[in-house]
C-alpha cells in the first residue's frame, strides 16, 4: 500500500479502507516490514506505518511463549517452500487467535500453509 509503483497498490489500498476493524501485525512481522519499507522506500514510508500502527488502523501482536514452539515447527515442517519465521509468526498468531484471513500479497507460501484451525486460510487482496 505504501508503495504506488506495486501492481497491487489500488488492491491494497482498497483493502485497507474497507476492513471492519484494525488488523493484527505480529511482531516479527513488523520488524521485517519496518526494515523493508525503510530500506526499499525511505524513512518517510516508515513513519507512514508508524503512524498507522499510532493511529490504531494496524495492531501490533506480541508473540506468545507458545507461538515459538509452533513457529519452529512450521518452518522445519514447510522449509521446501522457505517459510521463514516472520511468516510462520503469522500463522501461528492466527492459529492462536482463531484468525481465518490473512490479508497478504504472499498467496506462494499462505496458500499452501495448512493451519491447525481451518482448512486453509482465506486470502485478501
Amino acid at each position: 500500500m505504501l508503495d504506488e509503483r506495486e501492481d497491487e497498490h489500488d488492491a491494497c489500498t482498497d483493502l485497507l479502507g474497507e476492513w471492519p476493524g484494525p488488523l493484527i501485525v505480529p511482531t516479527l512481522c513488523l520488524a521485517e516490514a519496518v526494515y523493508l519499507i525503510g530500506d526499499r522506500l525511505g524513512w518517510e514510508r516508515e513513519i507512514q506505518l508508524l503512524a498507522a500502527i499510532e493511529s490504531a488502523e494496524l495492531v501490533i501482536e506480541p508473540l506468545d511463549p507458545s507461538d515459538l514452539e509452533r513457529i519452529a515447527q512450521l518452518v522445519a515442517a514447510y522449509r521446501d517452500l522457505s517459510l521463514g519465521t516472520a511468516d510462520a509468526s503469522v500463522v501461528a498468531t492466527a492459529e492462536r487467535l482463531g484468525v481465518t484471513t490473512i490479508a497478504t500479497l504472499d498467496h506462494r507460501h499462505f496458500g499452501v500453509v495448512r493451519p491447525t484451525h481451518v482448512d486453509a486460510f482465506d486470502l485478501a487482496p
